[in-house]
């Protein structure tokens, strides 16, 4: 059995290394239109437990962006035997809660590839700043995933995935996505919500408005998470 005192280490280090990560990250190029960032989440069962806790979090995105530039959210997950869905782009909170609350997780495999390529077909469309990524397992192959990834990084759109977990296999995996994209990877279990409430939240603001607003929405974090992260982008 892995010893917890461990497992809580490993995962304060995922943390620093993400906001080392978020700080070493280009400022997007300045657009007048609204910020754009696809919330990708994995519905299958294993993730039952997590979904609504996700559906909480999420509005909070949107108050961290409000104050820095305007922002446009898409969600998209799968579930069950091949499912795949992507909504309409919201720019309110409601409506995107909305259509999370109406989603049942169902057992089947990871989709990670399908949902690298919506990005991927999304961002060709029109500029996405960032995507989250939230799951718990990679089943797929990582060369193929690897490919779009970096050509994700190539074009300016940034992976943030946020690993529900432990599993060593996906923590590669999803550790390499991100790092050819040039965005992050970060770990977090049931004792880390109020973690992953402030990283989701930097995540938004900067997808709306760049660093700058990033740290605006974390001026008063109250997690040591968001103190470091706060400390990690002054100049």
């Amino acid at each position: 059995m892995t010893d917890g005192k461990a497992l809580r280490s490993n995962g304060r280090q995922d943390l620093q290394a993400f906001l080392k990560d978020v700080r070493a990250l280009a400022r997007p190029t300045v657009d007048t239109s609204a910020g754009r960032l696809i919330f990708a989440l994995d519905a299958t069962a294993s993730r039952e437990a997590s979904w609504d806790k996700a559906s909480a979090l999420h509005a909070e995105m949107f108050e961290a962006a409000s104050t820095s530039g305007s922002l446009q959210v898409q969600l998209c997950y799968y579930r069950g035997f091949q499912e795949f869905r992507a909504t309409k782009w919201f720019d309110r909170a409601g409506p995107l809660l909305g259509a999370m609350t109406s989603v049942r997780c169902a057992a089947g495999r990871t989709q990670i590839g399908r949902v690298l390529s919506h990005i991927e077909k999304e961002h060709t469309a029109q500029k996405v700043a960032a995507a989250i990524i939230i799951s718990d397992a990679f089943e797929e192959s990582l060369d193929k995933a690897a490919h779009t990834a970096g050509n994700l990084g190539l074009r300016g759109c940034k992976l943030f995935i946020f690993q529900d977990g432990h599993d060593r296999n996906a923590k590669r995996a999803f550790t390499e996505l991100a790092r050819l994209s040039g965005g992050a990877c970060c770990q977090f279990d049931e004792t880390s919500a109020d973690e992953l409430r402030e990283l989701l939240r930097a995540v938004a603001a900067y997808a709306a408005g760049g660093h700058e607003a990033a740290r605006a929405s974390l001026k008063d974090g109250r997690t040591q998470a968001a103190r470091r992260l706060t400390q990690q982008l002054e100049p």
